[in-house]
C-alpha cells in the first residue's frame, strides 16, 4: 500500500514509522522538510513542498497512492489536503486529523474526509476506557458511512454475562466486531460466551448508543 502522509511533525512521523514497520511504502510532504526531520524517518520517501498546493500533490503522485493522511497541526490545510485528493486525484481512502474539537464537524465526506481522527477526543475516550466499566465510550466516526466505533467494558453484573453472542438481542444498525478478553482480541462468532470484564467493541449507528448501554449495563445508567 502507498501512503502519502501531509505534515512531517511528531505525528505524521509516527504514523510513517508504524506504516513502514508494517511494509507500506510511506511519503512524507512538509514545507519544512530539512535534512534533521528526513534524518528521523530515513526509511521514508520525502518531499519538501506545501501540501495544500495542487501542484505539490502532483508532484507527490496522488493519483497514485491508496490512502492519504492529512496529519499538519492545521485544520483548514487537512480539510484542503482531504478534499484536493478526493475531487481531483480520486484517492481511494482520506484519514484528516482533527486538531481544535470545535471543527470536527466540518470533517465529513463533503470535504473529502473519510476518517476524522480527532486528537484530543480520542486521547478523552481513551482516558474514558480506561477507567470506566459499564459506560458507553465512543472511540471515532467513521465519517463516509457515518457509524460510530464504540466500546463498553462489560459489568459482572450485566444481564449478558455468561450469554452466547448468538443469543443476545443486539440492536438494529449494531455489529459487535471484536471482543477484547485479556489482552487478546477475540473475532466474536454466534457461539462465544460473554464475560464478566470483556471489552466490547461495535460500529453502530450513531443514534444506537442509549439502546446499547441499556442492554448491556442498565444499572449503570
Amino acid at each position: 500500500m502507498r501512503v502519502i502522509i501531509a505534515g512531517a511533525g511528531s505525528v505524521g512521523r509516527s504514523i510513517a514509522r508504524e506504516l513502514l514497520h508494517n511494509g507500506h511504502q510511506v511519503l512524507l510532504m512538509d514545507r519544512d522538510a530539512d535534512a534533521q526531520r528526513v534524518a528521523r524517518v530515513p526509511d521514508a520517501s520525502w518531499l519538501q513542498a506545501d501540501a495544500a498546493e495542487i501542484s505539490a500533490l502532483e508532484e507527490a503522485g496522488l493519483a497514485n497512492c491508496d490512502v492519504v493522511v492529512a496529519a499538519t497541526g492545521d485544520d483548514k490545510v487537512n480539510l484542503v489536503v482531504s478534499l484536493l485528493a478526493k475531487t481531483e486525484f480520486g484517492v481511494p481512502r482520506t484519514v484528516a486529523r482533527v486538531n481544535n474539537p470545535k471543527n470536527e464537524w466540518m470533517f465529513d465526506e463533503a470535504w473529502g474526509v473519510d476518517v476524522a481522527v480527532s486528537m484530543p477526543r480520542l486521547m478523552t475516550a481513551l482516558v474514558e476506557e480506561a477507567v470506566s466499566v459499564g459506560d458507553l465510550v465512543r472511540i471515532f466516526t467513521f465519517q463516509q458511512s457515518n457509524t460510530d466505533m464504540l466500546e463498553l467494558t462489560l459489568p459482572a453484573d450485566s444481564p449478558v454475562v455468561a450469554s452466547r453472542v448468538g443469543d443476545v438481542a443486539w440492536p438494529q444498525d449494531t455489529a459487535l466486531v471484536a471482543i477484547i478478553r485479556e489482552g487478546r482480541p477475540i473475532p466474536p462468532t454466534p457461539d462465544d460466551p460473554l464475560e464478566a470484564g470483556d471489552e466490547l467493541l461495535f460500529v453502530a449507528s450513531p443514534d444506537m448508543g442509549p439502546q446499547l448501554e441499556e442492554l448491556l449495563a442498565p444499572h449503570a445508567r
